[in-house]
C-alpha cells in the first residue's frame, strides 16, 4: 500500500513536471514600481555634496591645523587657476571673520549654498540644478 502511495506521488510529480515543462508560461501581473526614496534617487544629497566639497576645501590647508586661512586659500585658488577674487569667496565663508574657516563654517557655508541651488527643494541637486552642467538654465546661479 504505501508502495503504491509513492509510486502514485512520483508519477503525479512528473506529469506536473512535464506540463509545466510544456505550458505556455503565464505573464506576471504587472507590479507598480517601488517608490524611490530621496537616497536612491539620482543625484546628489547634502551629506554628498558637504563630502566632495570639504575634501576639496581641505587641500587647501597645507599647514594640516583643520582650518584653512586666506593666505592657504588665495594659494590654492591660484593654484587651482580659479576665476574670482579669492578674498572675496573667503569672506563669504569666514562666518566669525576669525581668518579662518573650519569645518563648521565650511558645513553651514555648503548648507546654504546646496540650499539655493536644490530649486525644488526635494533635498537632491539633480544634474540640471548644477550651475555648469550642460542641463542647467543658462543664468547666474
Amino acid at each position: 500500500m504505501i508502495r503504491r502511495s509513492i509510486f502514485v506521488v512520483a508519477l503525479g510529480l512528473q506529469a506536473a513536471a512535464a506540463a509545466a515543462q510544456t505550458a505556455t508560461p503565464a505573464t506576471a501581473p504587472a507590479q507598480p514600481a517601488p517608490i524611490a526614496s530621496a537616497s536612491a534617487r539620482p543625484g546628489i544629497t547634502l551629506e554628498k555634496f558637504e563630502a566632495r566639497r570639504e575634501k576639496a576645501f581641505m587641500r587647501a590647508d597645507t599647514d594640516g591645523d583643520g582650518k584653512v586661512s586666506l593666505a592657504e586659500w588665495t594659494a590654492f585658488q591660484t593654484q587651482r587657476k580659479a576665476k574670482g577674487d579669492p578674498a572675496k569667496s573667503f569672506a563669504r565663508m569666514d562666518a566669525n571673520k576669525d581668518g579662518f574657516v573650519d569645518k563648521s563654517e565650511l558645513d553651514a557655508f555648503l548648507a546654504k549654498r546646496f540650499a539655493r541651488l536644490d530649486k525644488n527643494g526635494d533635498g537632491v541637486m539633480r544634474a540640471e540644478e548644477r550651475p555648469g552642467h550642460k542641463t542647467a538654465p543658462n543664468q547666474e546661479q
